[in-house]
């Protein structure tokens, strides 16, 4: 699921951040008027819809897992309609990927939808999406990564409640199947943590968090991938308002200097002198690259913008491009505990 390297590897940066056509209102535009609006929980027997919304999987053996590991959790598996389509690296045309969507969401036989893998794409979509049927049909949607462009613009068109959270081939192991049963299956308001086993050594050495500026907060989670996230700011996909909001970010394959320039966005968009708390989770595979010798950290990047903000701020958390990948629903009010590196839920994210 490494979307940066995917896009390069493929000689297709240029598509990773397709916003222009999608801006019809400046960031500084209407409010989001919606109410948040919670999806079903689900249950033994139930049937989850997986979509590619992005970039297409040619091989066979994805496919089988991903299914099976759906099963494992006693779910029943549906394939959507176009999911093998090709359009370049795409899944099918975007009218091809969007319907697909659409209809998942229409579909009584499907209680929720999963995006099978990232990379790039949904960001095309979002003008083609029919956010009445969405917000008239709420269901528990499941994505990371690229997916981001789409949870963004359903909480901000819709008000649903969406889950930043592993895609359908991503591993699901007993930390990223724990934390979606519970949030999802369980209703539960669940504390998000990190791992705190030591194996062998003295003391943790891996997994650990950093705090920014110390402190607890509640409010709203929202947030995703940091690339994607400011590659819709501006057009009308984009939330509006980070008031009471924790924005969360993570990021994968993207050089120390490219994050800075992001989150120069973010503070020049006002997303940061608008928010109450702040959690970084793993950039993976980001290091100075081409910046030459006089790099900055990415340390020393987060702590330009955050420090000054003086709101209860962490990074490190088990959010992003890992196998032991949490479940964080937007649009839920939490706590976080910047020195303890904790998110608390404090309500249930599904009904």
């Amino acid at each position: 699921m490494e979307r940066r390297k995917f896009l390069q590897n493929i000689g297709l940066t240029s598509l990773a951040l397709p916003l222009t056509s999608y801006a019809s209102n400046t960031f500084y535009g209407n409010k989001s008027t919606a109410k948040t609006l919670k999806p079903k929980a689900l249950k033994e027997g139930d049937t989850i819809g997986i979509v590619s919304p992005a970039s297409a999987i040619f091989e066979t053996e994805p496919y089988q897992i991903a299914k099976a590991s759906f099963e494992a959790m006693g779910l029943k598996v549906k394939f959507g309609k176009n999911i093998k389509k090709r359009y370049g690296h795409l899944a099918g045309t975007d009218k091809e990927r969007a319907s697909e969507l659409n209809d998942m969401f229409k579909d009584d036989e499907v209680n929720a939808i999963i995006a099978l893998r990232g990379g790039s794409g949904s960001a095309r979509i979002l003008d083609l999406l029919d956010y009445e049927v969405i917000k008239s049909n709420p269901k528990i949607f499941i994505g990371y990564s690229d997916i981001t462009a789409l949870h963004l613009a359903i909480f901000q068109k819709t008000g649903l409640v969406t889950f930043h959270a592993p895609v359908a081939v991503s591993t699901w192991n007993s930390f990223s199947v724990s934390h979606l049963k519970a949030i999802l299956f369980d209703k539960e308001s669940t504390l998000l943590e990190n791992p705190k086993s030591i194996g062998d050594n003295l003391v943790q050495t891996k997994n650990l968090t950093r705090t920014i500026n110390s402190g607890k907060v509640k409010a709203k989670l929202l947030g995703g991938n940091l690339s994607v996230l400011t590659g819709i700011m501006g057009s009308d996909y984009f939330p509006k308002d980070w008031t009471d909001k924790i924005l969360y970010i993570e990021d994968v394959g993207e050089k120390v200097y490219a994050v800075d320039r992001m989150m120069t966005q973010l503070q020049l968009g006002g997303v940061l002198d608008q928010i109450k708390g702040f959690v970084f989770g793993k950039c993976t595979e980001c290091d100075p690259g081409g910046s030459g010798y006089g790099s900055l950290t990415l340390e020393e990047v987060l702590d330009h913008y955050i420090k000054p903000l003086d709101i209860p701020a962490f990074s490190g958390a088990m959010i992003g491009h890992i196998d032991d990948n949490s479940t964080i629903p937007n649009g839920i009010e939490a706590e976080i505990n910047a020195d303890s590196g904790s998110i608390q839920l404090l309500e249930a994210a599904v009904i």
